[in-house]
């Protein structure tokens, strides 16, 4: 902030610094009348700051943006025909040589009509005045387009952390549901699923408050989750995945793949049937590919384990994090469920 106030100081200073100069720019070289240029450049040219800085520090704040149109007109109705005075008087008094006659509208007058030369005088100060308003109009849009921007982004934020704060139940509900069933059939792999599930509580729960986490880190969450899930699965279904060996770079949305983990053990696997799910997370340059298949087997209506509210939430998610920058897809053929979406990253 303190930079772009130097900034503006500085250009503020180096605009007027060639304004003041452009005589000597224009007519290099030239024989210079000092007390020409004073009088006809730099005593309407100082005005013209006075009355731009008066109006871009004091009247469009006090009276334009706060719809006071008749006292800012007229105050600035005064301030110019005050100047013009003030300027006709200094050349009276201190330049009576340069004084031209302005004629009143006799026959074989040679300079302008009295009203010509008031008009154009105060057209001549119309523009700082113009220009004030317009510089002081952009600075209030910038500042209400930031400040509509920061609104946007506290309510994004604050969306993004109700949606992860949702997951979290969410998880640890459908773990939960996975270790009751192993209670009474195998009571040393509940045991071990429960140490697991607090290791993935703590990386939930320390790890993920952040808007972006490195894909390695993702990557041996979800290993442990898979690893967690097969305790509680027959050796009729096989799981497979590949996942990227070496270390990328990237960093993503903590928590995207769990959801579609999720539903693949809920809705891909049978206690009485062959099933398979694979998974497969590649990455091409800065683009994440993940792509899941699993048998379909169909829950029950009145089965509420998970709530559908994985999928939801990982769609929503999508949306805020990569407006554009995403692709979700998912179909059903020959009774396998696939779903595939990439995301590009920064």
């Amino acid at each position: 902030m303190i930079q772009n106030k130097n900034i503006t100081l500085i250009s503020h200073f180096l605009v007027w610094f060639v304004l003041f100069s452009m005589p000597y720019l224009l007519s290099y070289g030239q024989e210079q009348d000092l007390n020409r240029v004073f009088i006809h450049f730099w005593i309407p040219l100082l005005l013209s700051a006075i009355l731009f800085y008066l109006n871009y520090f004091i009247l469009i704040d006090k009276f334009l943006f706060t719809k006071k149109t008749f006292w800012f007109v007229a105050i600035n109705l005064f301030l110019i025909a005050l100047f013009i005075y003030c300027k006709e008087s200094i050349e009276s008094i201190y330049f009576q040589d340069l004084i031209k006659k302005r004629p009143i509208g006799e026959k074989g007058n040679t300079g302008p009509p009295f009203k010509m030369f008031i008009y154009v005088q105060m057209v001549s100060y119309m523009a700082p005045l113009l220009f004030s308003i317009a510089l002081k109009t952009t600075k209030r849009w910038n500042k209400t387009e930031a400040a509509r921007k920061e609104a946007a982004n506290f309510k994004l934020q604050s969306e993004l952390q109700h949606l992860h704060y949702q997951l979290q139940p969410h998880f640890f509900f459908n773990s939960l549901n996975n270790i009751y069933a192993l209670v009474d059939l195998s009571p040393e792999q509940a045991k071990t699923s429960i140490h697991s599930l607090g290791k993935l509580m703590r990386y939930m729960l320390y790890d993920t408050n952040v808007e972006f986490i490195a894909l390695s880190k993702e990557i041996d969450f979800i290993k442990k989750y898979i690893e967690l899930m097969k305790l509680r699965v027959s050796n009729k279904t096989t799981v497979n995945y590949k996942f990227p060996t070496e270390e990328t770079g990237i960093k993503i949305a903590p928590l995207l793949f769990i959801s579609l983990i999720e539903n693949a053990f809920k809705h891909g696997v049978s206690a009485s049937k062959e099933s398979e799910i694979n998974i497969n997370l590649f990455c091409e340059n800065k683009k994440v590919c993940f792509q899941i298949e699993n048998d379909n087997y169909p829950k029950k209506t009145n089965d509420k384990s998970g709530s559908g509210i994985g999928l939801q939430n990982l769609e929503k998610r999508l949306k805020l994090l990569y407006p554009s920058q995403y692709h979700f897809t998912t179909s059903l053929q020959n009774n396998k469920f696939l779903v595939t979406f990439h995301i590009e990253t920064k």
